[in-house]
């Protein structure tokens, strides 16, 4: 299940910086919110309108082409803008300016932001791009796509695992502790058995089906550089394919 809206993705470089980093790759609950939101008929009504214009629109303006009052038309679009699916911004829709030009008007247009909400989690998004800039580089550099693909999803998850350690200090945390935080907000669903921790969701589950021995290899090298960045030496990953669950498994040699 993937209701999807908006559109946009930042570029696998900034994986692992800004304030969602090391928190997941989205913000699972503020997505789910936003989706649930456009279930109310009116307001998915007005998010379609307002997706599909060119410009920016105002609540007059929605208000007159849906046929609904002004004030229904002002709630639900602040509520849209609220929850990321609207941008909001402010201009004059006479020109004019200076003393007597009038208030800027309130004015609302699709947001660039994507939200997407997966039951279970899964993350294409960077599988995709993973996959993309290796073929590119590959193409550019002469190495081998593989080599490549493999090299860039160790740094994402080194990056992932540096912003983890981070939050990790700010927060108090165990190691323990941190190590399945970020591995959960990632969608790994990990559960600690004994020395080891078992993934039990594959983020990329529909691609292993049909590429398994590459994709698996790119899972193995993204938890491995998030054990890295994460400054974890007694924790190691390796492949443990299983049914229903990641292929990688996490080790733990030594007491965290």
């Amino acid at each position: 299940m993937k209701p999807q809206t908006g559109a946009g993705a930042a570029p696998d470089k900034n994986v692992g910086k800004g304030k969602n980093s090391g928190r997941g790759l989205v913000d699972s609950s503020a997505d789910v919110a936003a989706v649930a939101s456009l279930e109310e008929p009116t307001r998915r009504r007005i998010y379609d309108h307002v997706g599909a214009q060119e410009q920016p629109v105002s609540r007059e303006d929605v208000a007159i082409a849906l046929g609904v009052p002004r004030r229904t038309a002002a709630f639900h679009l602040d509520r849209l803008a609220e929850l990321g699916l609207l941008s909001v911004s402010f201009a004059r829709r006479t020109g004019r300016s200076g003393p007597g030009a009038g208030r800027p008007a309130k004015l609302y247009q699709r947001s660039v932001h994507e939200v997407a909400v997966s039951l279970p989690p899964r993350h294409y998004d960077l599988a995709g791009r993973l996959l993309a800039d290796a073929v590119a580089d590959a193409q550019l550099s002469g190495e081998p796509p593989r080599v490549v693909l493999d090299r860039r999803a160790h740094d994402v998850g080194r990056a992932i695992g540096a912003m983890g350690r981070q939050d990790q200090e700010q927060q108090g945390q165990d190691e323990t502790g941190a190590l399945m935080s970020l591995l959960g907000v990632h969608g790994f669903e990990p559960n600690l058995a004994g020395s080891a921790i078992v993934l039990h969701n594959c983020p990329f589950h529909a691609l292993v089906q049909e590429h398994t021995e590459l994709v698996c290899g790119m899972s193995l090298h993204l938890l491995e550089g998030v054990l890295e960045g994460l400054g974890l030496p007694g924790v190691s990953a390796r492949l443990d394919p299983g049914a229903s669950r990641c292929c990688v498994r996490v080790e733990i040699s030594h007491p965290m």
